[in-house]
């Protein structure tokens, strides 16, 4: 399985686990964000901008994990338009009250609870 992991640069460490976890299971990762820094000039954000595209484009899993910024909610929506499998982690249950619409979209997998049981369940559907 070819995967891309969209989420918030706070969550960088969560990331690299789900990465390493997932690489360590035989599947590919379309693009690691977490190697970047901070983009601070135009040339900076239109490289980053789109390599993370061509990367959702490039996936046949989009995993979100939640709480994300503004380019998890870009990848997310680039991943519905292209129709792609989309699984949206976050440890506790979402308050539909405060969530995003897109996040109820037909087609989206929920999973709450422990990092490593999403990882699990990522592994088992993708064998």
């Amino acid at each position: 399985m070819k995967f891309y992991l969209a989420s918030g640069l706070e969550n960088r460490k969560l990331v690299q686990y789900v990465r390493d976890r997932l690489l360590q299971a035989g599947h590919h990762q379309t693009y690691d964000w977490t190697k970047n820094e901070r983009a601070t000039t135009e040339d900076a954000l239109r490289d980053i901008g789109t390599a993370e595209w061509k990367a959702v484009m490039e996936s046949d899993v989009v995993l979100v994990l939640l709480p994300g910024g503004r380019g998890t909610h870009t990848e997310l929506g680039i991943a519905l338009g292209m129709q792609k499998e989309i699984h949206l982690y976050s440890k506790e249950k979402i308050d539909p009250a405060t969530a995003t619409t897109f996040y109820y979209v037909d087609g989206i997998q929920h999973h709450n609870g422990s990092i490593d049981s999403f990882i699990d369940a990522i592994v088992s559907i993708e064998k």
